[in-house]
């Protein structure tokens, strides 16, 4: 909408990690590290030039390489044409493209909604990955799409040259292929999928400001539709998952399980060149940084641990598949309109209590377990 900020540019790998790879002796880790980093300046530069000389300037004088997200999310907000679901089932529309290793979005199409797999893993990696993510919020929420009214679903894989993320930038999904020394490509992993595009749901519902407690709420929310997704897709249980965020995303050269755990925050990884898992499972150890793009826009990255320890336990108690009663209080309490965009931990956890006991009764085992959880984590309500 005119005169609105862009989304946020929400990615799957903090800063502080691309920061240690900087510190390595190996020329082809920096380098990627290095590139990675430049590319997500120039990224956001791009995106906050746009956004202030599409304030100011009459439609169609603005150079073309600065148009791409703007014209892109500008898009989303136009009226589409209603789908027709009297007769035929909702199904996902996507579009896979290859950015072949440049930077300029989407790429050439690769892939198109209903197309047969081909060659590249990559392309169909990313086409199942935006399945699975789109079938859980159907199946499960009866939502179709991120925004509820079936908005296509668009990827682009191999973004740059040993570009170590993947990221949501308002519009669209985009995955790098990894520096090959440290990570493999990011469409490996299907909760790192899920996790990002869950940033698009986010968006288009409760647009958590993304610094602060609010922008940590934001990269926990997805992390639990991410976990959600996988979950889905293998009919794990709550017991039967491993409650991790991009497990298999490490080369055997790192020594850690993941990037987040969502069971045990702080566990994930402790290796010699990355680092130890900053994440704090309690509020007696929020980590409280700068809001600002140094810091991780004040540790949304580290602090999740917190809320995510939260819905682990919401659905390790109530047992059963997470996606049903944990998932729907969370679902219920992100759609709901009334949350304020910089709600705090305790803001959200009072509206988490509140969507359980709206939906299955004040007294019941499900606002009761929501209760618990956060009182376990030191969250005040």
């Amino acid at each position: 909408m005119p005169g609105m900020p862009p989304p946020p540019v929400c990615r799957i790998l903090p800063s502080y990690l691309l920061h240690r790879l900087v510190e390595q002796d190996d020329p082809d880790v920096v380098e990627a590290a290095q590139r990675t980093l430049a590319a997500d300046a120039n990224l956001r530069e791009r995106r906050t030039v746009t956004a202030e000389r599409s304030l100011r300037m009459p439609r169609g004088i603005v150079p073309p390489e600065l148009t791409d997200v703007t014209e892109r999310a500008a898009a989303l907000e136009r009226p589409r044409p209603q789908r027709v679901t009297a007769t035929l089932p909702a199904v996902p529309e996507r579009a896979i493209h290859d950015a072949r290793h440049a930077t300029r979005l989407p790429g050439i199409l690769a892939r198109a909604e209903g197309a047969a797999p081909v060659a590249d893993v990559a392309v169909n990696e990313a086409y199942d990955g935006l399945g699975a993510t789109w079938q859980l919020f159907w199946a499960a929420y009866a939502r179709d799409s991120l925004d509820g009214k079936g908005l296509p679903l668009v990827a682009s894989v191999h973004f740059d040259r040993g570009y170590d993320n993947a990221f949501w930038d308002g519009t669209q999904m985009v995955f790098g292929d990894g520096d090959g020394r440290f990570f493999v490509g990011f469409t490996h992993c299907l909760d790192v999928i899920g996790h990002e595009l869950a940033h698009g749901v986010t968006q288009f519902t409760a647009g958590l400001t993304y610094v602060g407690q609010s922008g940590a709420l934001n990269e926990s929310v997805s992390d639990v539709f991410g976990s959600l997704v996988k979950q889905h897709h293998l009919g794990q249980t709550a017991e039967q998952a491993d409650w991790l965020i991009g497990a298999g995303l490490f080369t055997n050269r790192v020594r850690g399980v993941a990037l987040r755990s969502m069971k045990a925050p702080g566990t994930a990884y402790d290796d010699p060149a990355l680092g130890k898992d900053p994440q704090p499972g309690q509020m007696s150890d929020y980590v409280t940084l700068p809001h600002d793009a140094d810091h991780d826009n004040g540790g949304v990255h580290v602090n999740s641990g917190i809320p995510n320890r939260a819905f682990y336990l919401v659905a390790s108690a109530l047992g059963g598949h997470a996606w049903e009663r944990a998932g729907r209080i969370w679902f219920d309490t992100i759609t709901n309109k009334g949350i304020p965009k910089d709600v705090d931990f305790a803001g959200f956890a009072r509206r988490t209590i509140t969507a359980a006991g709206k939906r299955y009764g004040a007294g019941g085992a499900e606002a009761a377990a929501v209760e618990e959880a956060w009182a376990t984590v030191g969250v005040k309500v």
